[in-house]
C-alpha cells in the first residue's frame, strides 16, 4: 500500500517518526509535508496529501498539524474527501469501516509518538465494511455538490 503524508511545522518530527514506523512496517510513503520547523501553512500541505489520494499517487492518507484540527478542516474543504480526525484506535478504525474515510488528521502536540503510531496502523489497516455504510458516505459524497 502507497500512503501519503502531510504536515505543518509543528509536526515535522511527528511526520518522520511516523514515516519511518510506515516504512518499517512496509509501506511505501510519498511525503508531501515540510522538513522545516519555520511557520508554514498547513492548508498547502493539506492539498498536497489530498490531490495525491484523488489522483490515486497514493491509496491513503495521514495529515498532522500541531492539534489535528486545521488540517483536518482544510483537508474536508477538498471535494472527495472524507479525513477523519483522530485521537486514539477506535475513532480510527471506524472511520474507515464505517466511513470510508480516506485521510485521517491527528495532532503532533496532542498524541505521543506510540499512539499516533497505533492510529496510522489501524487506520491502514481497516477496510470499509460497505453495504448499509455506502448509502451513507453517497450520501456525505452528493453534500459535495451542494
Amino acid at each position: 500500500m502507497k500512503v501519503g503524508i502531510a504536515n505543518d511545522h509543528a509536526a515535522t518530527d511527528m511526520k518522520k517518526a511516523v514515516m519511518k514506523h510506515l516504512q518499517d512496517e512496509g509501506y511505501e510513503v510519498v511525503d508531501y509535508g515540510t522538513d522545516g520547523y519555520e511557520s508554514v501553512d498547513y492548508p498547502d500541505y493539506a492539498e498536497k496529501v489530498c490531490h495525491g489520494v484523488l489522483s490515486h499517487e497514493v491509496d491513503l492518507g495521514i495529515a498532522i498539524c500541531g492539534t489535528g484540527v486545521g488540517i483536518s478542516i482544510a483537508c474536508n474543504k477538498i471535494k472527495g474527501i472524507r479525513c477523519a480526525h483522530c485521537s486514539e484506535t477506535y475513532s480510527a478504525e471506524f472511520s474507515r469501516r464505517h466511513n470510508d474515510a480516506n485521510v485521517v488528521a491527528f495532532g503532533a502536540r496532542v498524541v505521543g509518538e506510540e499512539i499516533a503510531f497505533q492510529i496510522a496502523d489501524t487506520f491502514l489497516k481497516t477496510p470499509f465494511e460497505g453495504g448499509r455504510h455506502q448509502r451513507r458516505v453517497d450520501k456525505i459524497n452528493k453534500l459535495d455538490e451542494r
